[in-house]
């Protein structure tokens, strides 16, 4: 398995090593496989659906029933709002005299930088920057809170981070940004620590502090739409607008922002749109979200605060990723997978993990909560051995015994 996912890498750029690394190939890669979902994904399936007509350009509300793309004006009784998302900016003094990325720009550059400091400790910091510290770029991550992914669930973010810093990753926490300037040929950013001030330089410096939306210049206040103080579109959980006839999905909400998140919204907002009284609603807990780091870090329902302050008499089990069997088949045994439950019914309220092909536990993860099942449904269910998925059935034991203790496929 591994010398064929070696070749595999080879065949699109990726060496054994850093010398072998060939960008272009890498890039071209990276290309073709964008260009071949956008065209079979996307523009295919406009072109092939029965009366839609693709009009390109920026559209402006002129009211609540008139839409202006260009120079033509559209009238309807109903429209969907899905304009997303961009990199969300903010001016740190001196951050202009600086040709700083962005989540977008940083995908293309043309060389990998010697050096990055990456301004935030969130989904796209980590991403990208493991993906840069792997192919030979020395990252720097400034987090302005106590760990990085602040809001997810506590344990995998620290067995993430730990992970990170392991191979070579320098994470500082608790930074306050002073200002940003250029020196020489790098780009130096000024900050504290508990009040002490420090700096750190490098060759190319990426902004990740999270989305803002894509809402300015549409003519929202013209057709009566609220929006928040953030700029983000006010729905309801049926995605309903503050104006009659207008609804809205995606990351100009500001809900989870990730795409399943969002295409969801688009299928409420359209079934609700279509089919008014049909009781379609947005259920955000049984959506699933992973970050595409290694490990994988996916989370689905209510975290154990949440679950507390939602009034859930709360029990959890954490197993250490240590304990699956597979994961010493596949030399992967960092991170820690989390289940959170109910005391009193055994219903399963939320998972989190971060684990080696996470992205593919939180699915199963994700379809027990939608469904309530409880942790003796998920202790009692079996599951191939070895596989990581395993660890799922564990951890669910983990709530009434001590696995440490079962021999394999113990019941």
């Amino acid at each position: 398995m591994f010398c064929r996912e070696a070749r595999l890498g080879a065949g699109i750029g990726l060496g054994s090593s850093e010398r072998d690394i060939d960008f272009a190939a890498l890039n071209t890669h990276k290309n073709e496989v964008v260009n071949y979902l956008r065209q079979t994904k996307y523009l295919d399936v406009l072109r092939n659906v029965p009366g839609l007509t693709l009009l390109k350009g920026t559209g402006r509300f002129l009211d609540s029933q008139t839409l202006e793309v260009g120079d033509q004006t559209i009238r309807g009784d109903k429209f969907l709002i899905a304009t997303g998302g961009i990199p969300r900016v903010i001016e740190f003094p001196g951050l202009h005299d600086v040709d700083y990325l962005t989540s977008r720009t940083a995908l293309l550059l043309k060389q990998f930088p010697k050096s990055l400091v990456i301004i935030g400790g969130g989904a796209i910091a980590l991403e990208l920057g493991q993906m840069y510290q792997r192919l030979g770029t020395r990252v720097t991550v400034l987090e302005h809170g106590p760990r990085v992914l602040p809001g997810l669930e506590t344990e995998p973010a620290l067995a993430l981070q730990q992970a990170l810093m392991s191979e070579g990753m320098e994470i500082m926490l608790d930074v306050a940004i002073c200002s940003v300037r250029k020196v020489a040929d790098q780009a130096m950013v000024d900050f504290e620590v508990n009040g002490r001030r420090q700096e750190v330089a490098a060759e190319r410096l990426l902004l990740a502090v999270g989305t803002a939306p894509a809402s300015a210049g549409i003519g929202l206040d013209q057709a009566g739409v609220e929006v928040d103080p953030k700029g983000f579109i006010t729905v309801d959980e049926r995605m309903r607008t503050t104006a009659r006839g207008i609804w809205a999905a995606g990351d100009v909400t500001g809900g989870m922002m990730i795409a399943t998140a969002g295409a969801r919204e688009g299928i409420v907002a359209v079934d609700d749109m279509l089919n008014p009284g049909c009781g379609c609603r947005m259920d955000y807990l049984s959506v699933p979200m992973t970050i595409f780091t290694d490990p994988e870090l996916g989370t689905v329902g209510y975290t154990e605060e949440e679950a507390g302050k939602a009034g859930f008499a709360v029990v959890t089990s954490l197993l250490p990723v240590s304990a699956i069997p597979k994961a010493h088949v596949a030399g992967a045994t960092a991170g820690v997978i989390k289940m959170v439950a109910d005391r009193a019914t055994g219903r399963l309220l939320g998972v989190h993990l971060a684990c080696h092909r996470g992205a593919e536990l939180i699915n199963e993860a994700a379809l027990a909560v939608r469904l309530h099942a409880t942790i003796e449904e998920m202790a009692n269910t079996l599951h191939v051995y070895p596989s990581m998925g395993e660890g799922l059935r564990l951890c669910a034991q983990g709530f009434s015994r001590d696995v440490s203790n079962l021999s394999c496929c113990a019941e």
